[in-house]
């Protein structure tokens, strides 16, 4: 996304369970701890929309996950900076997963200065003309994408960790963030 001029983020497809569209893992004091995202499902419906999946709000997930990152963070280098920007999206209740995920991308690429223009698909394409990273969605099979390490919060305890949030990266790092993604090469 950083080095796109402008990304389409798939918003017509089938929901798929076990991928990053509901959870994401920060580095924490006993090592990777997952954030995950709990989904209410209809036992009436057998293929459910991404964009209609709405998480299950009788847990406290959200304040869980926002008291979870200030613990990992709170001693990062940047997340006081960022913390009254972040703070909000973990405060109102979320009706439909995807847009809680689209104001999160939104929030990050402001607070970021990632200019890339962010549009939703309209329908869904099997096959694409687009570089297609839908895969990346997936978290059965982590990769490891060879990136260049940041020093994280947790090195001393755990060595440098893998395929962690943004979040990770942003607290870390600060106002390089966008820099280091430009800076690393996916390999499609």
């Amino acid at each position: 996304m950083a080095k796109a001029d402008k990304i389409t983020l798939e918003t017509q497809d089938n929901y798929q369970k076990q991928t990053y569209r509901n959870r994401a893992y920060i580095a924490h004091s006993n090592g990777k701890l997952l954030l995950n995202i709990p989904i209410r499902h209809s036992k009436n419906i057998r293929h459910q929309k991404t964009k209609d999946v709405a998480p299950e709000n009788n847990f406290s997930w959200l304040a869980e996950h926002w008291k979870s990152i200030q613990v990992a963070y709170r001693t990062s280098p940047y997340f006081e900076f960022y913390e009254d920007d972040l703070a909000p999206l973990f405060k109102e209740p979320v009706l439909k997963l995807q847009d809680f995920n689209i104001q999160t991308l939104n929030t990050i690429a402001e607070l970021i200065g990632l200019e890339t223009l962010i549009t939703t698909s309209s329908v869904f394409q099997k096959n694409t003309q687009l570089q297609d990273m839908r895969h990346l969605a997936n978290c059965k099979k982590e990769p490891s994408y060879n990136f260049d390490t940041y020093h994280q919060v947790f090195e001393g305890n755990h060595g440098h960790i893998e395929n962690l949030s943004i979040l990770d990266l942003l607290f870390n790092e600060g106002p390089n963030t966008l820099n280091y993604l430009q800076n690393q090469t996916l390999e499609s």
